[in-house]
């Protein structure tokens, strides 16, 4: 039986590389993001890597699409072994400057698309006698980040989530875990650089400096680095992991649990 994955944001950074990892060993891949062109972009280099790829736009902070994006990758390849749920970052600043409305979207999208992936993917999973759920998160989860209020709040239902999840699901041989990313170079981590610069009046430079002093490793991670630590919990290897989140940071985080 071929042996299938969805993942999500995909199109670039993190997602990118965690799809790429796991069409080289061997995994079926359904991507989706909103962006139609980078997604294509990140398909055809997938396929020129001799992978099979099924690239699908769509927005997944909205119910219908989450279900569609489920429906044409099984359609398509017959299944559904791997799920790795990833999304945007949302805006960042400080509790008092987030409203409603950015509260209301960043649940849409950080846990509600969470939520209904899972619901979505596991009747699949558990036709198949097992699988994986891989939730991209943050090291804000271990360490809240100052001016991620957002990020900080919601990942961190997710991480909660995915405990909950590892539990119920563990009798249908179906693992839950979460991969925390650290500072590593991609889109996101260079806007914050220049949101925290433009509120501080200095140079995203300086901001980077700033941060990579923190990292004992001395250096920003690489998205394909990231994308291992996925395709290992993906792969065999990982066979008796189930609700754990791993940080992919550099050594940043600090706490022993």
């Amino acid at each position: 039986m071929s042996r299938v994955a969805l993942v999500c944001a995909a199109s670039k950074g993190l997602g990118r590389a965690s799809a790429e990892a796991l069409a080289r060993d061997g995994f079926h891949v359904a991507i989706c993001a909103r962006g139609g062109d980078a997604l294509e972009s990140t398909a055809e280099a997938i396929r020129h890597a001799g992978g099979d790829v099924l690239p699908i736009q769509a927005d997944l902070s909205r119910a219908d699409d989450v279900d569609r994006v489920m429906a044409a990758t099984v359609d398509w390849f017959g299944g559904l072994d791997v799920l790795v749920t990833n999304t945007g970052g949302p805006p960042s600043g400080p509790f008092l400057s987030i409203d409603d409305a950015a509260w209301t979207r960043a649940i849409d999208s950080l846990l509600l698309s969470v939520v209904r992936l899972c619901r979505a993917a596991i009747p699949h999973m558990q036709a198949r006698h097992g699988g994986r759920i891989i939730n991209v998160t943050s090291i804000s989860v271990k360490q809240p980040i100052e001016g991620l209020v957002l990020s900080n709040a919601l990942r961190s239902a997710v991480t909660s989530l995915a405990k909950t999840l590892s539990v119920e699901l563990a009798p249908h041989n179906i693992l839950v875990n979460c991969v925390a990313p650290g500072y590593t170079r991609t889109d996101r981590v260079i806007e914050l650089s220049q949101q925290a610069a433009a509120r501080e009046g200095t140079a995203p430079e300086t901001i980077e400096q700033r941060t990579v002093a923190k990292i004992p490793l001395g250096r920003m991670g690489e998205a394909k680095e990231f994308g291992e630590v996925v395709a290992f919990l993906a792969s065999p290897a990982a066979s008796y992991i189930t609700g754990v989140t791993i940080p992919v940071d550099g050594g940043w985080t600090r706490g022993l649990v």
